[in-house]
């Protein structure tokens, strides 16, 4: 693959400790749902540097029901370590008993703990986001997982938002709660609930972040390249970065920033023939990760697909094959077709990618932000029946 000069580079950047693990260069995949399944973790792994590459988010209530498709997405290859896995609910108790699974099965070596979610489907139910806002039920939550995985020398951390909107900031109470109820790092997505994916998320506030804690604070939001995670580190002193969309369609930002952290200006700028290969490359992993099934595999693969070709000069005809592929035959007959000398089109490489829109409205359970801890009523509503769904 070319390599092309940056305009500027760090000085090598330092590791991280959480607790017994060693993270010899500070970056982390953030778990993103239906993307970093082990096949694409594994593409970002071979790439980059030995950092954190997170599962997607695992919804506790169905990993307690050994939910089929919640067991599938806390498999790990067998290159993967350490295993990073990322838990998600509600009630404190289910959640240490998702925690409790995790650690007596030897699932993984690290548990995040997601509080950054703004889609209404979780923040109507007081998760991902929206929990911050309630400080009892947050300290409790993280307490009670804390309590199983740290004997176990399991370290856990926790993905947080700036808050609900910025009349209901959360991230420096959050902040502070994680690291005294044993938290081992927080990540923090500078942007609100409110503001969902849009415009440009606010790297001041993960510099505020980083100057109240101890431990050590990932920032997120908004990088696109090396040099944005270069930057992120200049301005706000956090200890290391957490990759999202930034990556999707280009694992090999890992290498990038790998490369950028150790104060060396190589970037990689694939070919359009080696993308290509990258795509058979996942697809295969993909058809492994769905026990044999291609049409499963390709399926999966489509939304990737486009973001592999952003950018690149492909014709409709081709784009529309990949769209339609239904084997691992139709996915090399359409690779095939690619110009394998197309090099990597500058005008998007450092761009925005996925997701850009604001959120029309942020969805809470009623009565929410009347208060800053959860009423008795309040427990009952959420708690009462566990009516968090186990189904995918």
């Amino acid at each position: 693959m070319a390599i092309t000069d940056s305009l500027s580079v760090t000085d090598a950047v330092a590791g991280v400790k959480l607790g017994p693990i060693d993270v010899p260069v500070p970056v982390m995949l953030s778990p993103m749902a239906g993307v970093t399944n082990w096949p694409f973790r594994l593409l970002c792994e071979q790439y980059g540097p030995q950092g954190l590459y997170v599962a997607e988010m695992i919804t506790a209530r169905a990993l307690v029901a050994n939910n089929p498709k919640a067991l599938r997405l806390c498999r790990f290859a067998p290159s993967e370590d350490p295993r990073s896995l990322q838990l998600y609910g509600v009630n404190p108790g289910i959640v240490e008993q998702a925690a409790r699974m995790v650690v007596d099965n030897r699932m993984a070596d690290h548990v995040d703990l997601n509080f950054g979610c703004p889609v209404p489907k979780v923040t109507r139910r007081g998760g991902g986001s929206a929990l911050p806002w309630k400080l009892d039920v947050f300290a409790e939550l993280v307490r009670r997982v804390v309590s199983v995985c740290e004997p176990a020398g399991i370290p856990v951390t926790a993905k947080i938002r700036v808050g609900i909107d910025h009349e209901h900031e959360t991230f420096l109470d959050a902040g502070r709660i994680a690291q005294d109820e044993g938290c081992a790092a927080v990540t923090l997505h500078a942007r609100t609930t409110a503001e969902y994916y849009g415009g440009h998320s606010d790297w001041q506030r993960i510099a505020e972040l980083t100057q109240s804690l101890d431990i050590p604070v990932f920032g997120n939001g908004d990088i696109w390249s090396a040099q944005d995670a270069v930057n992120m580190m200049r301005q706000t002193g956090c200890a290391g970065v957490a990759i999202g969309r930034g990556c999707q369609g280009r694992p090999w930002l890992f290498a990038d920033i790998r490369n950028a952290f150790a104060g060396s200006p190589e970037r990689v700028n694939p070919t359009l023939g080696e993308v290509g290969a990258v795509i058979a490359r996942h697809a295969r992993l993909l058809t492994e990760f769905y026990d044999g099934d291609e049409q499963m595999a390709v399926h999966d693969l489509r939304k990737h697909v486009a973001w592999y070709l952003k950018g690149f000069p492909v014709g409709g005809s081709v784009r529309r094959s990949f769209m339609e592929s239904e084997s691992l035959e139709d996915i090399d007959r359409n690779v095939g077709q690619l110009d394998a000398d197309v090099p990597f089109p500058e005008a998007i490489a450092d761009k925005p990618r996925g997701r850009v829109r604001y959120a029309k409205k942020v969805h809470l359970p009623y009565g929410w932000l009347d208060s800053r801890e959860l009423s008795v009523e309040g427990r009952e509503s959420l708690f009462g029946d566990d009516p968090m769904d186990a189904s995918y």
